[in-house]
C-alpha cells in the first residue's frame, strides 16, 4: 500500500481540530508540573521529616512510568470513590510525573546559587518565604530555563498518552481515522509532523526566554 499524499491532506483538518486541546493540556501540564516541582524541591530543603519523606516521593515519582499514573488516576481512584474528568487526569498524571525530574532541576539550579546569599537574607532579617521568593527563585530561573524547556518539549511529546484514557488529543483522532480507514501511514505522519512543529516552536519560545533572562552578552 502506498503512501497517499491526497488522503493525508484530507485527514489535516480533523487532527488539527483537537491541536487546541493538545496544546491546553501541555500548557496546564509544564504549569502543574513546575509548581510542583518547586514546592516539592523547597520542602525537601527543609531539615525535618517532612524533607525527608519528599526525597523518597521524588525518587518514587520518578521511578514509575507515566501510564502507571495515568491508569491509577484513571481507574484505580473510582474504586475509592474518587471519579475525575478524563482531561483532568491527564494534567494531573502529566503534572505529577514530570514534578519529580522538575523538582532535581529546581535543585541543581538553587545549588548553584552562592550559599553566602541566603545567610545574608537571613541576617538582614527576611523569613524562609521571602528568601525563597526574592532571593533563590529569581536567580534559579536564569540557571534553569534551559533544562526547564527542555522539559516542557517533553511534556508535549507526552500528551498522546492521554489517548490511552480517551482525552481527545492528536494522536486519539489519527488512531480514529487509522482504525475507520485501515489507512496508519497517513493520519500517524501528519500527526507526527504537526508535534514536530509544535516542539520546534516551544524550543524557540523557551530559546527567546533563557536569553531574555540572561541578559545581554558582553
Amino acid at each position: 500500500m502506498t503512501f497517499d499524499l491526497e488522503f493525508a491532506v484530507s485527514t489535516v483538518p480533523t487532527i488539527l481540530s483537537v491541536i487546541g486541546t493538545t496544546i491546553g493540556v501541555a500548557l496546564a501540564s509544564c504549569l502543574g508540573a513546575s509548581a510542583l516541582g518547586f514546592c516539592l524541591e523547597i520542602t525537601r530543603r527543609a531539615a525535618s521529616l517532612a524533607g525527608y519523606l519528599v526525597r523518597f516521593v521524588i525518587d518514587f515519582i520518578r521511578s514509575t512510568p507515566v501510564l502507571a499514573w495515568l491508569y491509577f488516576l484513571y481507574y484505580v481512584l473510582p474504586h475509592y470513590g474518587v471519579t475525575l474528568p478524563a482531561l483532568l487526569v491527564g494534567i494531573l498524571g502529566l503534572s505529577i510525573y514530570f514534578s519529580g525530574y522538575l523538582a532535581e532541576v529546581f535543585k541543581a539550579g538553587i545549588d548553584a546559587i552562592p550559599a553566602g546569599q541566603a545567610e545574608a537574607a537571613k541576617a538582614l532579617g527576611l523569613t524562609r518565604t521571602d528568601i525563597v521568593v526574592f532571593v533563590l527563585a529569581p536567580q534559579m530561573l536564569r540557571n534553569v530555563a534551559a533544562p526547564v524547556g527542555n522539559y516542557f518539549v517533553s511534556i508535549l511529546k507526552a500528551t498522546p498518552y492521554l489517548a490511552v484514557i480517551a482525552v481527545p488529543e492528536m494522536l486519539g483522532k489519527a488512531l480514529d481515522i487509522a482504525s475507520d480507514t485501515y489507512r496508519y501511514a497517513e493520519p500517524l505522519t501528519v500527526v507526527g509532523l504537526a508535534f514536530l512543529l509544535l516542539a520546534l516552536t516551544v524550543a524557540w519560545l523557551v530559546g527567546r526566554i533563557e536569553r531574555k533572562l540572561l541578559g545581554p552578552t558582553r
